[in-house]
């Protein structure tokens, strides 16, 4: 895999990303409470906690798929809208805990659709077919290609989405997200079900996409992957910021190690809570995927 390195475009004064007091309750539920986190430029930052700690939640926040009830999110220095498609034209990508792919298209034809953030053509210009169009047709094509070598992929640009193994599934959906030109890619648990091959490999992808000048936020269950990936770690708890700082400290944590055993601590939630909040989140996603489709 070929990498190339490009100067950071956010000062080191200003973070690519600002989470501040973000909060997000569901009726009388809090699922996330007064969340601070930053991303600067060049850094893969992990986020962690055990289920139902508000991980995807505060994703969810920071990508303008939930409004959150306190607290503001910002994109080198700008805040960002609650409206998802924006958040991407400003430039925030993710993908998702479950594949979303559009299994009958083809493979090229999926980072294709990642594009149109991207794409400054109307109706009209597709419709007539203009060379303006097609300039741009054929643009948007090429850098689909180059994201295809990128991850691996070129050889299979033809096939249907749905015929790929998991782990290329898995590819093709960062392939997608990268089509939008982030600079910064949020990845929901991207070695969910992978093997000790495809993990390795994602880490190695995910370290070519920060050298190319993309900052990146990662959810991820998988410990090892997450301490070898990352500069830093924040760890959820409850839907608050337990602990931040390198994999070394967070690591050593007593509180974080006390969280992931299962160790009551001070303000743990009970079973019946943590349910509660995941039926919230569920019924929330619900509704919001209704509207959008």
């Amino acid at each position: 895999m070929t990498t190339e390195t490009t100067i950071p475009t956010a000062g080191p004064s200003e973070p690519v990303l600002r989470a501040t007091g973000v909060t997000m309750r569901f009726g009388g539920l809090t699922a996330v409470q007064d969340v601070e986190l930053t991303v600067d430029s060049g850094e893969i930052v992990g986020l962690i906690g055990p289920n139902g700690a508000g991980k995807t939640t505060f994703f969810n926040c920071l990508t303008g798929l939930y409004i959150p009830t306190e607290g503001t999110v910002s994109y080198k220095g700008k805040v960002l809208p609650h409206q998802s498609h924006l958040v991407t034209q400003a430039g925030i990508a993710r993908t998702f805990q479950n594949i979303r792919l559009f299994p009958n298209m083809t493979v090229l034809e999926n980072v294709l659709v990642g594009r149109h953030t991207r794409t400054k053509e109307g109706l009209l210009s597709a419709l007539l077919r203009s060379p303006r169009f097609k300039r741009a047709e054929r643009e948007s094509e090429e850098r689909a290609m180059e994201l295809l070598e990128f991850t691996g992929l070129a050889a299979k640009r033809d096939h249907l989405a749905r015929n790929l193994p998991y782990g290329e599934q898995r590819k093709l959906e960062i392939a997608r997200a990268l089509a939008s030109e982030p600079g910064l890619l949020l990845l929901d648990e991207p070695t969910a079900g992978m093997n000790p091959q495809e993990t390795r490999a994602t880490q190695e992808l995910v370290f070519a996409i920060r050298d190319r000048g993309t900052a990146v936020l990662v959810i991820e269950h998988d410990m090892r992957f997450i301490f070898n990936l990352c500069d830093r770690v924040a760890v959820l708890v409850q839907g608050q910021k337990l602990v931040e700082g390198t994999p070394a400290v967070v690591q050593g944590d007593e509180r974080v190690i006390a969280a992931y055993l299962g160790t009551p601590f001070e303000g743990a939630p009970g079973e019946e809570e943590v349910a509660e909040v995941e039926a919230a989140e569920a019924n929330s996603t619900a509704r919001t995927e209704g509207e959008e489709a």
